[in-house]
């Protein structure tokens, strides 16, 4: 099977996660791991899985991401495994406040996942959130290694 990984990341954070994934990826796929600024959203039937993440801003995914979701045709995921990831602060035990908006806005993944389906694909696995320690990383501990964990579920499903 050929895999593909499309992240966006402001600060590198999503990147490593992006990479990790392609790492767990390795043992049971061809994997490449591209910037979305590197991917024609038109030209994605030549990969069994594609997995899609971005930082969470805002309850959600960056721009760049959302106009590379947009751009993919209409059932041009279809019969794909399709899986999709983010990077946040988590909620819980950073305060009132953050928890309040995590609670209301949500992370970047479901979204993702939510285009990623529209466009016909099936998930792999349910949405999935990576989290890091302040607004700029790092990654809180373990996370790369859970990463790659998670990515050996997408092939396996």
């Amino acid at each position: 099977m050929k895999a593909l990984v499309v992240y966006d990341s402001v600060y590198s954070n999503t990147e490593k996660i992006a990479n990790a994934i392609g790492k767990g990826l390795e043992t049971s796929a061809e994997v490449k791991v591209r910037k979305v600024n590197e991917v024609d959203p038109k030209y994605l039937n030549e990969y069994g899985l594609v997995a899609v993440g971005s930082p969470t801003q805002g309850g959600r995914p960056l721009p760049s991401i959302k106009t590379f979701l947009d751009g993919i045709p209409a059932d041009g995921l279809k019969g794909m495994k399709v899986a999709s990831f983010d990077t946040g602060m988590p909620g819980e035990g950073k305060g009132w406040f953050l928890k309040l908006v995590v609670k209301i806005l949500g992370y970047a993944a479901p979204r993702i996942a939510k285009s990623l389906v529209a466009k016909g694909g099936t998930m792999a696995a349910p949405p999935e959130g990576f989290f890091v320690e302040d607004k700029e990383g790092p990654l809180s501990d373990g996370e790369e290694e859970r990463a790659a964990t998670w990515a050996k579920v997408l092939v396996n499903k």
